[in-house]
């Protein structure tokens, strides 16, 4: 059961990427594109609709509503992108992460918070 439940995260977690994949390829339709584009970067945001430290509400964004957006998703892209899409998403699972990479988004986020805090004491 565990084992299976593993495999179904992973699953899950390719098609998160292969979505993001498919919400840049050209050929996908528009309705597609905006779809799964938004359910990517839901899926792959640190920032929840509802955060999880509401109880029971929390992890109900997890544990439906991004399963659900990506079904939808992969349903709205035809099948031929998809099958594409997920190849490449499975490709990119086995190249190095970048440290760097990370780093910078992390510098973007804390520049981010230091703005917005910086301006609102200004005006208070």
């Amino acid at each position: 059961m565990l084992e299976k439940l593993k495999s179904w995260a992973r699953a899950l977690k390719r098609d998160v990427i292969a979505l993001w994949i498919a919400a840049r390829d050209p050929e996908v339709p528009l309705t597609a594109k905006l779809v799964a584009g938004a359910v990517a970067a839901y899926a792959l945001s640190p920032i929840d609709l509802i955060p999880d430290f509401i109880p029971i509400l929390g992890y109900l964004d997890d544990l439906l509503i991004v399963p659900l957006g990506i079904m939808l998703a992969i349903r709205l892209v035809p099948p031929q992108r998809m099958a594409l899409a997920r190849a490449q998403a499975s490709e990119a699972e086995t190249r190095p992460r970048s440290r760097a990479g990370l780093a910078f988004v992390l510098a973007i986020w804390l520049a981010c918070i230091i703005f917005f805090g910086w301006t609102l004491r200004e005006m208070l």
